[in-house]
């Protein structure tokens, strides 16, 4: 029974987004349907899909089990089997967990800041669509079903981002994340396809290419995992496929916040964990990732230091604590990294839902200084928001500190002190740019009457929820030197995880350092921002301000001369030499074919003499022949 609760997991939000839909479609052809209707359908089935994952964790953790369900054979030709088939192990009900809790919690958001929209009805089948895509990708058995789900939030992403495509801008900002997610994606394919190839032709699920994964060779290993690594970079925004991340805040603010808290940029974290068994083996490979990790944390929090649109702060944010994430696994600290994919959702998405709140607050206004300079008294969301901040500042003893913590002091335990040193400064940036927004935001002084605004309880009871996970979540993988057991730790030992084993004087010296560095940087921003004039906003200029040009630079070297090469094909090699050549052929045989035509003319009189002159030379060809 328990076996076959799992298909549920995907249904409930699958169904939800499919009655949604209909519903929509009646909604704007028929006969209107209200928002209540919309929200209790779209609220209701990702809190199923958690109550449910809730009991096989439960029992799971009560039996020691592993669930998984086998669907039906969607292809077995000669070595080649693919089962639609899903897997409830402790990496994917860990991720399914918190991914279906805090996607219930956005969803619940969603209702206050959608309330009044045109698209409402259809907001809500997409978010559910979303939802159900990411609880595929997490619960597939085989790479091909996790690769339906990578397929699926792409695609909703690119629904979402452009929701509002009425705007130009909306659309062209989800025209660029589905097309640069594509490139991660086609390396994620040759991933899949090189491991088939290395391993000689095998079941495709992973538990048959775990244990068939001696058979294949290191480069093979190599290649397969590196490639599997580009679709990581497309996913969870690193270098250098990164570019599509903070344009994606084109969206409505939930969509921001369920692809940065607990959907799409953690897949790529996910699938490298859930890969374990290539990395483990192609330590190159994961100092490659980990070093990816490092360098995109820092340029991501560089850039951010010099961003005013609160949403592209936020988005630049995920993007570095992604970065963090893949050091961790990258290191083969897979458990580390995932519990900082858990911690994150909680703080992301509590800040990015109160970014919104801000923005529907303030009449849509995303500029931190215009939003200082209209300032309105939001108490609960202010408060929230520190929480955040905090948190993602790795400040004791909030849920970002233990997570942040534990990918520092794995790195200097392997000797990887260049990541542990970029790392150590990304965190000081970290704090200095959160805590730049906040003061901005919040603190710095403004001749704007402040106001009280009252907030939607769908989006404050959400935000105060959030706000307890980014306190006490961290608790739940209490590190032995805070006296704790490591839980995570232990519930994810099937990834044959590192874990610290350093002396506890080494650890606190590490965590002292780490905490000042942090400290460090909101004093920084303190002193320069509380007392900030509002009236005079830092503008993005220079090469921070203009993210090092990056954007501009890719523009010049693939799409500009992608279009010069096609006008040249076009214009060129098409028109004027493929075209010229065909144009000229046929012109050639035309004038053959008239020179024949007059041969044949209908002159009977032309063909008597053709006939006259082929019998003459018949007769003399005999007279010659025969000596007549």
């Amino acid at each position: 029974m328990s076996t076959s609760l799992l298909v549920w997991i995907i249904l409930s939000p699958l169904l939800g987004s499919i009655l949604l839909g209909a519903l929509y479609f009646y909604h704007i052809k028929r006969k209107p349907i209200s928002e209540l209707t919309f929200s209790l359908i779209g609220c209701i089935t990702p809190f199923i899909s958690f109550l449910i994952t809730l009991t096989l964790f439960l029992q799971m953790k009560e039996e020691g089990i592993t669930f998984s369900q086998h669907l039906f054979t969607w292809l077995n030709i000669d070595k080649l089997n693919i089962d639609m088939a899903l897997l409830g192990d402790n990496l994917s009900i860990f991720m399914s967990m918190f991914v279906t809790f805090v996607g219930w919690l956005i969803h619940i958001y969603a209702i206050g800041y959608m309330r009044g929209d045109n698209g409402f009805g259809k907001f809500f089948a997409y978010f559910n669509l979303f939802l159900a895509s990411m609880l595929i990708l997490v619960l597939a058995d085989n790479p091909i079903i996790l690769f339906i789900g990578w397929e699926g939030v792409g695609v909703c992403s690119y629904l979402l981002i452009k929701f509002y495509y009425g705007k130009k801008e909306n659309v062209i900002a989800a025209n660029k994340a589905f097309i640069v997610n594509r490139v991660g994606d086609f390396g994620f394919l040759l991933g899949v396809v090189t491991l088939f190839f290395a391993l000689g032709g095998v079941d495709l699920s992973f538990a048959s290419l775990e244990s068939n994964i001696s058979n294949a060779s290191s480069e093979m290993l190599v290649l397969s995992g590196f490639l599997l690594f580009v679709g990581a970079m497309g996913k969870s925004a690193q270098i250098p496929l990164y570019v599509w991340l903070p344009d994606a805040m084109a969206g409505p603010t939930p969509i921001s916040a369920l692809i940065h808290a607990a959907t799409m940029v953690t897949a790529g974290v996910y699938m490298v964990a859930r890969f374990h068994f290539i990395y483990v083996g192609t330590e190159e490979i994961g100092l490659f990732i980990a070093y990816i990790g490092a360098f995109s944390a820092l340029l991501a929090a560089i850039i951010a230091t010099r961003q005013t649109d609160i949403k592209k702060i936020l988005a630049y944010s995920t993007m570095s604590q992604l970065g963090y994430m893949f050091i961790a696994v990258g290191l083969g600290f897979y458990s580390a990294g995932l519990f900082h994919v858990f911690t994150h959702a909680f703080f992301k998405a509590m800040l990015f839902m109160g970014a919104g709140g801000i923005i529907i607050a303030l009449h849509h206004k995303q500029n931190i200084f215009e939003i200082a300079q209209h300032r309105a008294q939001l108490p609960i969301i202010k408060f929230t928001f520190l929480i955040g901040v905090i948190a993602i500042s790795g400040i004791p003893f909030f849920s970002g500190f233990f997570s942040k913590d534990a990918i520092l002091a794995a790195a200097f335990q392997e000797g990887q002190y260049l990541i542990w040193l970029i790392a150590l400064g990304t965190a000081f940036l970290t704090a200095f740019y959160m805590f730049r927004m906040y003061f901005i935001v919040f603190v710095a002084p403004t001749k704007h009457k402040v106001e009280y605004v009252y907030t939607s309880k769908t989006i404050t009871i959400p935000l105060l929820l959030l706000a307890v996970g980014a306190v006490f979540a961290g608790y739940l993988n209490l590190a032995p030197i805070f006296g704790g057991e490591a839980q995570v730790d232990s519930w994810l030992s099937q990834l044959n995880s590192k874990t610290i084993h350093m002396s506890h004087a080494v650890e606190w010296i590490l965590i002292v350092l780490s905490v000042a560095v942090a400290v460090g940087g909101i004093f920084v921003a303190y002193k320069k921002y509380a007392n900030f004039d509002v009236e005079k906003p830092e503008e993005e200029i220079g090469l921070i301000g203009n993210k090092f040009y990056v954007d501009e630079i890719y523009d010049t070297v693939f799409v500009k001369t992608s279009k010069k090469l096609s006008v040249f094909i076009d214009k060129v090699l098409d028109d004027k030499i493929i075209d010229g050549f065909i144009m000229n052929s046929s012109k050639t045989f035309i004038n053959i074919g008239k020179k024949v035509a007059m041969i044949q003319n209908a002159n009977v009189r032309f063909y008597a003499v053709f006939m006259l002159v082929g019998m003459t030379c018949v007769f003399i060809y005999l007279i010659n022949t025969l000596g007549l």
